[in-house]
């Protein structure tokens, strides 16, 4: 017999797909205990602490042509920029003296040598300039292993590669059908990840069209079965610069990708107690609080952007992106308010590392 108690289920040590397509449709009433068991499963395995990313979009150049995003290569609405390596430096700079302890640089997808020296060499300069203090996050697309072990042996610990659905059918419907835009490619970058040492994270969007509850079970399901360390993961916000745009008539609406995306975060604290669950811009776009609910239902790292804000507007993933006029200063002291306003307490200097990884590795060597 099919268990429908939302207290029965969440209760479960183990969660099924079947289970979590229940939770998932939970009403807004029945949602509250799912994210009432959360917030205990957090502060009970990776406490009430905050992680600070600081945020640096190093460029919107792009070799791929995924039909959510607004830098596809295809989009030629878009000015391509790239950081010099004074900016990069620079905003390095403010992380390590405002106690961030971490960085996350990201950008579009590109493999040429330029580009692999070029991310090399900042690493380098980013852990002389804080004496080795400053953790580092890359989120650079897919790169080969050799790739991946240079930027590792460069300075780089974490690495995001986000599958954005763990559905071969939906991926293709994501993506053109090539060899550059691949599933079976992103999953052997993720292993690539994880024989290279990082600590490796990966995302999926909610709400996007042809998606299905059970696709999202799915995503869950996957997460746990690579064992994942960290992921970030977003509602799907349009832009109309792209080829999917034209599907928007079959999104849920604003609310309800939230509130989908709140349950995303909660269900997937419960299944894995102790990954780090970042707490995503994309969030804020759908609702003002958005961050901070994602943080109290289970999320425990959040990203200030420190990219200058020449550059902001251009790294326009989705439309109606928050914090584009938003200088570092002003974004550390909102979001410390906000953070302290919610009860929880802010990782100053501390790499707040996934503690899924460190068990992992002490349970490899035992």
């Amino acid at each position: 017999m099919l268990e429908t108690s939302i207290d029965a289920i969440i209760n479960k040590e183990i969660l099924t797909k079947e289970n979590l397509v229940r939770l998932l449709s939970s009403s807004e009433e029945e949602s509250a205990v799912i994210f009432k068991k959360a917030a205990e499963v957090k502060a009970k395995y990776v406490g009430r602490k905050v992680y600070f990313r600081g945020l640096i979009e190093y460029s919107n150049r792009c070799k791929k042509n995924c039909f959510y995003c607004g830098v596809r290569a295809g989009n030629t609405q878009t000015g391509r920029y790239e950081l010099t390596d004074d900016e990069v430096l620079e905003a390095a700079k403010f992380a390590w003296e405002n106690k961030y302890a971490s960085l996350v640089i990201q950008s579009g997808e590109r493999n040429d040598k330029a580009f692999i020296k070029k991310i090399g060499g900042l690493l380098q300069s980013i852990k002389q300039l804080s004496g080795g203090k400053l953790g580092i996050t890359l989120s650079m697309g897919e790169q080969t292993e050799e790739t991946y072990r240079y930027w590792y042996d460069c300075g780089a610990h974490r690495y995001l590669l986000r599958i954005e659905t763990s559905s071969r059918e939906l991926f293709e419907k994501l993506h053109p059908h090539n060899a550059l835009h691949c599933y079976d490619r992103r999953l052997e970058a993720l292993y690539s990840l994880r024989k290279s040492g990082y600590q490796v994270g990966t995302g999926v969007m909610m709400g996007l069209p042809f998606q299905t509850i059970e696709n999202l079970a799915d995503d869950l399901m996957f997460f746990k079965d690579f064992d994942i360390d960290m992921v970030g993961m977003g509602p799907y916000i349009e832009h109309e610069h792209t080829p999917l745009y034209k599907y928007s008539d079959l999104l849920l609406s604003r609310t309800e990708r939230f509130n989908l995306s709140m349950k995303m975060v909660a269900l997937l604290r419960i299944i894995m107690k102790d990954i780090n669950i970042a707490a995503t811009t994309a969030m804020q776009t759908l609702d003002p609080q958005g961050r901070e609910k994602a943080i109290l239902y289970g999320a425990n790292v959040i990203m200030p952007n420190l990219t200058p804000l020449k550059y902001r507007e251009d790294y326009m993933l989705y439309a109606d992106k928050p914090g584009i006029t938003e200088d570092p200063e002003d974004s550390r002291a909102y979001l410390e308010s906000r953070i302290k306003m919610i009860g929880e307490t802010i990782g100053y200097n501390e790499w707040g590392d996934s503690k899924h990884f460190a068990a992992r590795n002490i349970n490899q060597t035992d």
